[in-house]
């Protein structure tokens, strides 16, 4: 009996439940959600009906142990609240949704530290696959991902050192040729604005992408601002502008390590009377939505996001089917393209 003023937590539903409301062993009701196909028609109807009925829902771990497929797989994104990632993963999920595997998503908030402690977390629950961002990981990190025996794509980034499957494309090269185009337009006196580490790889690529192209131009780098730990805000690159400007009053254009500081470059230009690009040019990268929807428009890098998601989602199903029959396909790299979206701020 429940204790006065408490409301006892109703018991879930069990197989054996519905067994006995359909009149059924529990074998038949196991058979009747798996496949159905030993079962009579009119049977397995009774059974779905009961099921839906009482809200029961099919128990798969007992035989994901037996049988290492947990039909799930995990993603490591870095950020949440980055729409370019938000559409990486809707391409992962609209490639899984044709299929039986689901998606266990966790974010690692730029740090390879968080990311070691969630691929552990996520491995103790036995996913058929790993999908990760970026190539740059804990020694640990690596450790286990080698040892799990299963999938891993390394998506984003191409990393020197490849676990095991890659999609993505190389960030010093799409950096580098925004510089040249930069430099197409006239610019010489060329700026960079980025985070204060490595935390963020994509960052420290294109910043590498940037140095290697103006030294290949014969172009000496003007001023490197550093304004923050990443991820880089559109706060952020209202305050880096003003200190480009303020530290080399010659800079012709800045180069952002993404559209959200290249938009508030440019908002904070227009708050203090500074003409994009007259005064100023700014460039971007990601093509994010804001992008196109700026006062100047924002010239950019575009990244297929949404393909980077699909592309990894179905080197992964490939990859656990042939793992299904045990099987190990060899490692792939797909690249993935990219392209300099001239518009109005450079």
């Amino acid at each position: 009996m429940s204790a006065p003023g408490k409301a006892s937590r109703p018991s879930a539903p069990t197989m054996l439940d519905v067994a006995r409301r359909a009149g059924v062993s529990a074998m038949t009701v196991s058979r009747a959600l798996r496949d159905g196909a030993s079962i009579a028609p009119a049977t397995r109807k009774r059974i779905i009906k009961d099921v839906e009925e009482v809200g029961y829902v099919l128990d798969l771990s007992a035989q994901s142990l037996v049988s290492r497929r947990t039909a799930f797989i995990a993603a490591l994104i870095p950020s949440i609240n980055n729409s370019n990632f938000a559409d990486t993963t809707r391409g992962i999920t609209e490639v899984l949704e044709a299929s039986s595997i689901q998606l266990l998503l966790g974010y690692t908030d730029y740090s390879i530290e968080n990311e070691e402690r969630l691929i552990e977390a996520m491995l103790r629950r036995r996913p058929e696959g790993v999908i990760v961002t970026g190539g740059m990981h804990t020694a640990r990190s690596r450790r286990l991902l080698h040892q799990a025996s299963i999938p891993i794509v390394e998506m984003w980034d191409l990393p020197a050192r490849p676990i095991q499957h890659v999609v993505g494309f190389s960030n010093a090269a799409a950096a580098g040729a925004l510089v040249r185009y930069l430099y197409k337009r006239g610019y010489r006196k060329i700026g960079f604005i980025g985070g204060t580490s490595s935390r963020d790889e994509r960052g420290a690529e294109r910043r590498a992408g940037y140095e290697t192209a103006l030294k290949e131009l014969g172009l000496r780098v003007p001023r490197v601002i550093s304004i923050a730990t990443p991820p880089i805000s559109m706060r952020h690159g209202s305050e880096a502008v003003v200190r480009l400007i303020e530290q080399t009053p010659d800079v012709e254009a800045a180069m952002c390590t993404s559209d959200l500081p290249a938009f508030g470059a440019i908002m904070e230009c227009s708050r203090r009377g500074w003409a994009v690009p007259k005064r100023i040019a700014i460039a971007g990268f990601g093509d994010f939505e804001v992008a196109s929807c700026c006062e100047p428009t924002i010239t950019t890098v575009g990244v297929n996001c949404l393909g980077i998601g699909r592309q990894a989602a179905k080197l992964m199903l490939r990859a656990i089917e042939a793992a299904r029959r045990g099987h190990v396909i060899p490692p792939e790299t797909v690249i993935t393209e990219y392209e300099v979206i001239a518009r109005e701020s450079a």
